[in-house]
């Protein structure tokens, strides 16, 4: 990028990897010369997915920095967005949705079950061996599985406590955890057998 004409941020010791450069550059890429702000919303996944799971404020001026816009307007970005984190995280990041349909099927349940499997006494507390951390969320378009959480970014779906409780601690022992639906429902198949679409059978 250019040489910014904004007054220099103070990036810290953060940079980009050279993975995370080469990803950056092909974004920015595909944006016309002078709209490469643009991309700042691509560019902190970017960070986020290399820095643990969050943004430090370093971070964000290195974007701007990067993206020749002031460093407020970065902020401004990273402090409205909700999927963005400002502190840091557990490697295992639980996301809770709590929206209507999920709460009708005991998504305060499920908060309350991974919130004591982890050993946090408040949704945003990272665990004391750091594997986890969880958060409330607003929707995230699998009403027909609810209740549901996402961690990190797989989705798992049809929840119960106990079952939340089982996913922590096979999370926390190495295992595979199948995503999707918990109760073996294929995607957002209606539960039990088939009631429509019969005739001739």
């Amino acid at each position: 990028m250019k040489t910014s004409s904004f007054p220099k941020a103070k990036t810290g010791d953060f940079k980009f990897t050279e993975e995370s450069l080469r990803e950056a550059e092909k974004i920015v890429a595909k944006y016309p010369e002078g709209r490469q702000a643009s991309a700042i919303i691509s560019l902190f996944y970017i960070v986020q997915k290399q820095n643990d799971g969050w943004l430090p404020p370093e971070a964000i001026e290195y974007v701007a920095e990067y993206l020749d816009m002031a460093p407020i307007r970065a902020h401004e970005v990273a402090t409205f967005y909700t999927m963005f984190n400002l502190k840091p995280v557990g490697k295992y990041f639980i996301q809770v949705c709590r929206t209507t349909p999920c709460w009708l099927n005991g998504s305060d349940n499920i908060l309350k079950a991974a919130m004591d499997k982890i050993g946090v006494s408040k949704a945003g507390d990272v665990s004391e061996d750091g594997l986890f951390s969880v958060v409330e969320v607003e929707c995230m378009g699998a009403c027909c599985n609810a209740p549901m959480v996402q961690i990190n970014n797989w989705y798992y779906e049809d929840l119960s406590p106990e079952r939340m409780s089982e996913i922590v601690d096979e999370l926390r022992a190495g295992k595979d955890v199948p995503i999707g639906s918990q109760t073996g429902r294929l995607t957002s198949a209606p539960e039990g057998e088939r009631t429509t679409l019969k005739g001739g059978e």
